[in-house]
């Protein structure tokens, strides 16, 4: 039966200043632009009440990710798809400048194509790719350790750093992704045992060892650094120092976690003297006690967390920290990006004109075909990896959460929110979006919509937004299905 795609809500138009959109704003900007915590989106209803299937079940609704919802709606053809997608793509700012993939949300075959093999920027959505690479590499079910530890009866205290940038400054929060665990945890715990030890003067210094690498990837413009749209690549980090444009991140923020944890032991009647940065490269002792242990969010809670916010240091670590335990070198400017390729052609990911330069699309100078990414959603579809599957299904909903939640407010896209699911990636060369939707006959569809070639302005750059909006939201309303599956 053929579905009518109704509004869940009203979005708020975007109004952004230029230098915003200058840096990517629209997709690197954490609880500016996006939220700050996870919302619960209600599913979408058609007119009677009906819930609209979705592409991939939430992770914590059901454990079967392969679920054939949407499996008896018909299959749409190549023939609708084009005129749904010529009908909404007009504009002659975008002549010669789109690029588009459209798989079955089921099967993952692709169903219609323009110039998919074509590279074009990708800004954000980049970071798909890099999704992958840590889906095929980490468990995405494990937790990064950050640990307290000394030698028998030493008062050298080691903080053992293991990849968690979102530490919380005081007590942790066991349901929250930034912030899981707490540093006053930690000091609660390692005074315990110091002062029943009669350790109450102390050192400390950081074990950094693990996944050493460029504190600022070299291709990044330092411009972005420095106005707090991307911070420092590292193994350790405050909630409190995550960068955002009004707040930029400090240039050590490693010193933030140490200075912090100095001041919680002492009000714990632990007194710890730092040791200077210049100690902090080497492991912690072999035969080091653990005296307290905090853990982070899931890797595939920092993993959906980096995509729905857009967070360029958190998925250059999150890449970093895979190579790292896959044996991969880490050290190089390029070694992120290069273990991102490998990844995609072990996965059979077609790679043809990729230009990658680093694994979150900051870098300017990258290009990435629809062909590529759409490659890596039907790998989702499949479950290949397994896990790769929650993450497409975690991606920001439109209208209500992450980088999305300003997106098809316009009345000529309002229609479908709530329905499409995607990474967005938005910068003055190129704009795309690429994700999930689930078509008016109740058909599941991944989508990866490019486009450039438009005027390198502010009003360019929106106008390119607009789009790409309103060719997603011509794929969801489309009835554009030929026969019936069979059962």
């Amino acid at each position: 039966m053929r579905r009518v795609m109704v509004a869940g809500a009203a979005a708020v138009a975007v109004v952004a200043a230029g230098g915003y959109v200058t840096a990517d704003v629209f997709d690197l900007v954490p609880g500016v632009l996006t939220r700050d915590r996870p919302v619960t989106a209600t599913a979408p209803t058609d007119a009677d009440g009906t819930r609209v299937p979705s592409l991939l079940p939430a992770p914590s609704a059901t454990d079967d990710l392969l679920t054939a919802t949407g499996s008896d709606a018909p299959v749409p053809t190549a023939a609708g798809l084009q005129r749904a997608v010529r009908a909404a793509s007009g504009d002659p700012a975008l002549r010669g400048g789109l690029g588009l993939s459209i798989r079955d949300g089921l099967t993952g075959t692709e169903l219609w194509s323009v110039a998919a093999t074509t590279p074009r920027v990708p800004a954000s959505t980049a970071k798909l790719l890099a999704a992958l690479a840590v889906a095929e590499t980490l468990d995405l079910h494990a937790r990064i350790p950050t640990t307290l530890v000394a030698a028998p009866g030493s008062r050298d205290l080691v903080l053992v750093v293991r990849g968690d940038m979102l530490l919380a400054p005081g007590r942790g929060d066991a349901d929250a992704v930034a912030g899981r665990a707490g540093l006053a945890d930690l000091a609660t715990a390692a005074a315990r045992t110091l002062t029943a030890d009669g350790r109450t003067r102390v050192t400390l210094r950081l074990d950094e060892s693990f996944a050493p690498g460029p504190r600022v990837p070299p291709t990044w413009n330092p411009h972005d650094v420095r106005d707090g749209f991307a911070g420092p690549v590292v193994m350790t980090g405050l909630t409190t120092t995550r960068a955002t444009p009004v707040r930029p991140s400090p240039s050590r923020p490693e010193d933030a976690v140490a200075a912090r944890l100095v001041a919680l032991l002492r009000a714990r009647g632990v007194t710890a003297s730092l040791r200077p940065p210049s100690t902090w490269a080497a492991p912690a002792p072999t035969d080091a006690v653990e005296l307290g242990r905090v853990e982070s969010a899931t890797y595939g809670e920092l993993l959906s967390l980096a995509l729905e916010e857009s967070d360029n240091s958190l998925a250059e670590s999150l890449v970093r920290q895979a190579a790292a335990t896959a044996g991969r070198p880490t050290r190089g400017g390029g070694d992120n990006a290069a273990f991102v390729r490998s990844r995609l052609v072990a996965a059979g990911v077609p790679v043809a004109g990729l230009v990658l330069k680093d694994a979150s699309g900051l870098s300017p100078g990258q290009a990435v075909a629809p062909a590529t990414l759409s490659a890596v959603l039907g790998l989702a579809v499949r479950a290949e990896p397994e896990r790769m599957r929650e993450v497409v299904a975690a991606l920001p909903v439109s209208g209500l959460s992450g980088t999305l939640r300003e997106r098809f407010g316009a009345a000529a896209t309002r229609d479908v929110l709530g329905v499409p699911r995607a990474k967005t990636g938005t910068l003055k060369e190129g704009s795309s979006l690429a994700g999930t939707t689930v078509d008016a006959d109740g058909r599941p569809l991944t989508f990866v919509v490019q486009v450039d070639r438009f005027p390198r302005t502010d009003a360019g750059t929106l106008r390119a937004r607009a789009a790409l909006d309103r060719i997603v939201a011509a794929l969801t309303r489309c009835g554009c299905g030929g026969t019936t599956p069979s059962s």
